[in-house]
């Protein structure tokens, strides 16, 4: 079966930064909604009409990604809007409660980058912005996609998020 829209691809892939440096690899195939929120354009736009067994190597710039690092998505916030432990890498689903930044987007994922006795920094920016990467995909396997996964936009949780909708209410990872 060729990949067309709506279709679910079974993928692998090793992820590089430009320079070869490691970032991430899919070892096991993992389904994904060709034609959803599953995947990047530019993932899709290279899978478009191959077949099981199809494998390529893509060179991603970050507006191709996960966009440019924007420093004004990084600001402070009190240190005692946070739990006792708080580690540089938590992340928050939207804005901690009671917090005073006015602009940020309440629907965004936040890494926390630094704790100090005052205050905390955030950063909303994803992990992975302003990087250049390197991906090298196989396509194990396609099939049709099931109506409940045409309605949802997606086969599960993705791995490759642009964060357009997250939940409202803080939640810590």
């Amino acid at each position: 079966m060729q990949i067309t829209n709506p279709c679910v691809v079974s993928l692998t892939w090793r992820l590089e930064d430009a320079q070869g440096q490691f970032i991430d690899e899919l070892s096991e195939p993992v389904e994904f909604l060709f034609g959803g929120e599953d995947l990047l354009p530019k993932v899709e736009e290279a899978l478009e009409g191959q077949e099981a067994g199809h494998e390529v190597q893509l060179h991603l710039e970050p507006e191709h990604a996960f966009g440019e690092y924007d420093a004004d998505l990084v600001f402070f916030e009190e240190r005692g809007l946070f739990p006792e432990g708080l580690q540089p890498g938590v992340q928050f689903d939207g804005l901690p409660e009671g917090a005073t930044t006015q602009g940020m987007p309440n629907d965004a994922i936040y890494t926390v980058t630094e704790v100090y006795e005052s205050h905390v920094v955030l950063d909303g920016n994803h992990p992975l912005a302003g990087i250049a990467l390197r991906l090298a995909i196989k396509v194990h396997d396609v099939r049709e996609a099931l109506e409940e996964e045409i309605e949802q936009g997606s086969v599960g949780q993705p791995v490759f998020t642009v964060l357009n909708t997250v939940p409202s209410s803080p939640h810590m990872h």
